[in-house]
C-alpha cells in the first residue's frame, strides 16, 4: 500500500477536531509553519502567533508568574503562543515541554478534562510527530479523545472530533502502533458510524456533511477486508486477548461485503438527492459499486453494474466516445482514496521504472516485463513488479463486456 504522506495526513486530521472551549486552535500547515491566524470560536477574538521572540515570550510568562503566581490563569494562552514560536523555529522538544506545562495548569485552574487542554494538545501532538515519537503522540491523541468526549455538550454536533479521531486510527494503522494493528480499523469504523450518526441527528438525513464519516466508512471495509492477520508469538496473555480481538475482526471481515454495499448505497442515495441523477457525482458511485462488487469477487454483479452505468450514460446522451472513455484502460483495486495499491503513475523518465503488462478481461496481470534502461534501485523495481503481479484490476470494457488490453503501458517513481 502507497498511502498519501504520512506526516501530512496525520497534520490534516489533528486540525479537524473541534474545540470545547474559548481557547481557539492555531491552524497549522505543518509543523515547521504555523499559520498566523485562526478562526474565532464561539465569538471569542482569535488567538494570533506572535512575531515576538520566545524569550519576549518568555519575559511575559515570568511577568505573570510574578504577579500572579506558578499558576496564574492567563499563563497557559501564553504558553501556548511560546510553543508555537518554538515550534516555527523547529524547536519541538521544547515546544512539546511548554505545551506539556500549559496542559498541566488547565488541568489545575479548569479540572482534569477541561476543553480548555485541546488546543495545547493538539500543537503538543504535532511536534511529536514532527520529533517521531508516534507512540507519545498515539497516547496523547487518546487523551486528547478522552477530554473531547468529556468536555462537550452530548446535545452538540460531536462529528468532527468523532471524524478527527477516525483518521487518527488510520494513520496508526498505517503506523502499525500497537500489539494488535487491525484493532484500529475496527475502530475507525466504530468512529465514523459515531460520527455519521451525530450529524444526522444534528443536521439531518439530507446533509452533505454526510459524504464525509461515510466515505471514510467505505476506506474502513477496504482496510477490513483487505486486511490479512498473522499469529502472534507474544506471551499466554497476550494470545487470549489477540484472539479476542481476531475473533471480533474475523466477524467484521465476515460483515464487509454486505455493511461495503450498504454504505456505497447511502452514498448513492445522498449524492442522487443532492446532485440529480445525471451528475458525475452519481455516476463515479455506480463505478464505485461495481469495483466493490469486483473487488469482493462478485464478477457477474459487477459486469451487471457497469453495464447499467453505460446504459444510463447513453439515456443521459452522452457521446459515444465519453462512454468509452469511462472503461478505456484498466483501473487497478481498490480505486479508492487511500487504499491505492500502487504508487501514483508519472511521465516516463529518468527517475521512473516503466513497465509493459497485460490485463485479461478478468482482471488479472499476465506477460508483465520492465522496459526501462534506467539506473534504478532494482530491488525497489523488482518489489512494485511483485506488489503488481498480485493487483486485481477492473479491467477494459467494450460496451460493458470485460476485454483483455495487450501491453498496458505503466512508468512509476520508485526513488
Amino acid at each position: 500500500m502507497y498511502p498519501a504522506p504520512i506526516t501530512a495526513v496525520l497534520l490534516r486530521a489533528l486540525l479537524l477536531a473541534p474545540l470545547a472551549s474559548g481557547m481557539p486552535l492555531v491552524a497549522t500547515a505543518s509543523p515547521e509553519a504555523v499559520s498566523a491566524t485562526a478562526e474565532p470560536v464561539s465569538g471569542e477574538p482569535a488567538l494570533r502567533v506572535s512575531r515576538a521572540s520566545g524569550e519576549d515570550f518568555r519575559a511575559a510568562i515570568a511577568a505573570l508568574e510574578s504577579a500572579g503566581g506558578a499558576y496564574a490563569s492567563e499563563l497557559p494562552e501564553q504558553l501556548l503562543s511560546l510553543g508555537l514560536t518554538l515550534q516555527q523555529q523547529g524547536d519541538h522538544a521544547d515546544a512539546v515541554e511548554v505545551f506539556r506545562r500549559g496542559v498541566h495548569l488547565n488541568r489545575i485552574n479548569n479540572g482534569l478534562y477541561s476543553g480548555a487542554q485541546v488546543a495545547l494538545l493538539q500543537q503538543e501532538i504535532i511536534s511529536l510527530m514532527a520529533m517521531g515519537d508516534y507512540a507519545k503522540a498515539d497516547e496523547r491523541q487518546h487523551y486528547m479523545y478522552r477530554v473531547q468526549m468529556r468536555s462537550m455538550d452530548k446535545s452538540l454536533d460531536r462529528s468532527q472530533a468523532f471524524i478527527q479521531q477516525a483518521q487518527w486510527q488510520y494513520n496508526a494503522y498505517q503506523l502499525e502502533l500497537g500489539d494488535v494493528p487491525y484493532l484500529r480499523i475496527m475502530s475507525m469504523w466504530d468512529l465514523y458510524r459515531l460520527a455519521l450518526n451525530d450529524i444526522i441527528k444534528v443536521q439531518g438525513q439530507q446533509s452533505a456533511a454526510l459524504l464525509e464519516p461515510l466515505e471514510g466508512m467505505l476506506l474502513a471495509q477496504y482496510l477490513i477486508s483487505g486486511t490479512q492477520t498473522g499469529s502472534n508469538s507474544q506471551s499466554q496473555d497476550l494470545n487470549i486477548k489477540q484472539q479476542y480481538v481476531s475473533n471480533r475482526f474475523y466477524r467484521y471481515q465476515r460483515e464487509s461485503y454486505k455493511r461495503g454495499r450498504a454504505v456505497i448505497q447511502a452514498i448513492y442515495d445522498l449524492q442522487l438527492s443532492l446532485y440529480g441523477e445525471d451528475s458525475p457525482q452519481v455516476t463515479k458511485t455506480q463505478v464505485m459499486m461495481g469495483d466493490w462488487m469486483l473487488w469482493n469477487g462478485e464478477k457477474e454483479a459487477a459486469w451487471q453494474t457497469y453495464q447499467e452505468v453505460t446504459a444510463e450514460l447513453v439515456a443521459q446522451g452522452a457521446d459515444q466516445a465519453n462512454i468509452e472513455a469511462a472503461f478505456a484502460e484498466p483501473v487497478a483495486l481498490p480505486n479508492y482514496e487511500g487504499v491505492h495499491p500502487l504508487p501514483p503513475t508519472v511521465p516516463a523518465g529518468e527517475s521512473a521504472v516503466e513497465l509493459a503488462f497485460t490485463v485479461t478481461a478478468d482482471g488479472k496481470v499476465r506477460n508483465l516485463e520492465r522496459v526501462d534502461s534506467n539506473e534504478l534501485n532494482n530491488a525497489r523495481a523488482n518489489k512494485l513488479m511483485r506488489k503488481l503481479r498480485k493487483t486485481r484490476f477492473r479491467p477494459q470494457l467494450a460496451m460493458g463486456e470485460p476485454i483483455d488490453t495487450q501491453r498496458v503501458l505503466r512508468s512509476y517513481d520508485i526513488q
